[in-house]
């Protein structure tokens, strides 16, 4: 027996009454265990399965709740946590989820008929996510301005608070009337108008009005395979979205001494001084290594060879400092460092050609006992320690081996 799709003709219902023609337990994997659930299926019901890109609902029959719902040809399948009755019961749907469903699927709709009707640009699936929204569509690359004329356009009919209807018929009849998209299918189908803009059969539940779906955030847009998937928020998540990004503009504006409007000027400006000051600071760096050097020099006593070994764990220090101290050192008769910086792992080894040691095979040594990725010549190596905690006791191991 095929159940009845009460959501086919009125999305707004949220309790239900149905009779329980079957509850079967079955094992469903479950955070890399199994849970035990059951399968009931109704004569009726309001609860939508996942497919066409929109997720199931979720909600309760009589006391058992619903975690999944399933479309298996004529019948819906609805998981739940324990066995019911045969007979009669009574179901509730997640309001919340479903509105929230709504929107975002009549958005779609919305949004795809203007990106087709204006640009040209055919939408190819569609994706509800948890958080955000996709289509996939075929054709050029939407540019900004196409991105701001099609927000505009379907924000435009939003507040035109248009009406939205079930409507029946053939995939010939839809097609004579000028659906969006032909369908391939016999018998009677279900689609959704928007009145003055879209005509498209598809099983979802949609909303009644375009004024109940808000507003359209677009998102963005990024390249998939051949095709342009633009991201987007309806309703309450633009609404919710629209609230956080404006907590941030503000936040940032406050951080940084100016309006919010300011906050772009004020981010360059920033990342202007910032590359600036990077430059300065790499002109510095041989400057600052050559007297670094001239002072650990000093101060390590020569061995009865004559090697003097600079051994240094350069805490508080920027990684990238290793190695112009180490090639600083290193210019020194019988001069070899061997540096290491806590908070990376990293490790740079270098020696004056007169010492006579080999930095690679050194470098090699160390991580036989102390594991990490690196290399280079016989006077100068760089590498990384997996574990950055290694660094002392990589270090004391390196001085100990040269």
């Amino acid at each position: 027996m095929s159940t009845r799709r009460l959501y086919y003709d009125d999305s707004f219902q949220d309790n239900f009454k149905a009779q329980v023609l079957s509850c079967e337990p079955l094992s469903e994997p479950f955070d890399g265990g199994y849970r035990p659930c059951w399968a009931a299926v109704l004569d009726q019901t309001q609860f939508y399965p996942t497919s066409g890109g929109q997720p199931h609902d979720l909600g309760k029959l009589g006391e058992a709740n619903v975690n999944d719902v399933r479309d298996s040809e004529d019948r819906i399948i609805h998981i739940i946590d324990r066995p019911i009755p045969l007979g009669h019961t009574d179901g509730c749907i997640h309001w919340p989820r479903r509105f929230d469903h709504m929107q975002q699927h009549t958005g779609q709709h919305l949004l795809s008929a203007v990106f087709q009707e204006r640009f040209g640009l055919v939408t190819v699936s569609f994706h509800l996510g948890e958080h955000v929204c996709s289509i996939d569509l075929q054709g050029p690359q939407p540019s900004p301005l196409v991105l701001e004329g099609a927000a505009r356009a379907a924000n435009e009919a939003i507040f035109d608070d248009r009406e939205i209807t079930v409507r029946y018929g053939t995939a010939e009849e839809f097609a004579s009337q000028g659906a969006r998209k032909q369908v391939d299918r016999r018998g009677v189908l279900r689609a959704i108008e928007i009145a003055g803009i879209d005509l498209q059969p598809c099983g979802g539940t949609h909303l009644r009005r375009t004024g109940q779906l808000g507003l359209i955030l677009i998102l963005g847009v990024s390249k998939i395979r051949q095709d342009w998937r633009v991201e987007f928020l309806c309703g309450g998540r633009a609404e919710a979205a629209a609230r956080r990004d404006a907590a941030t503009l503000a936040a940032l504006a406050a951080e940084l001494r100016c309006a919010p409007g300011e906050v772009a000027e004020a981010v360059e400006r920033l990342q202007k001084e910032n590359a600036a000051s990077s430059r300065r600071l790499k002109a510095l760096l041989p400057r600052v290594a050559d007297a670094d050097a001239a002072g650990l020099l000093t101060a390590a006593a020569a061995r009865p060879d004559g090697l003097r070994v600079v051994a240094r764990l350069l805490e508080n220090t920027e990684a990238e400092e290793l190695q112009f101290l180490a090639t600083s050192i290193a210019r020194s008769e019988q001069a070899v460092a061997l540096l290491a910086h806590p908070e990376t792992g990293a490790l740079v080894f270098a020696q004056h050609p007169g010492a006579a040691r080999d930095m690679n095979a050194l470098l090699k040594k160390v991580f036989v006992q102390f594991p990490g990725k690196g290399g280079g010549s016989k006077d100068f190596v760089r590498g990384a320690l997996s574990t950055p905690g290694d660094a002392a006791a990589a270090l004391h191991f390196a001085a100990s081996s040269v």
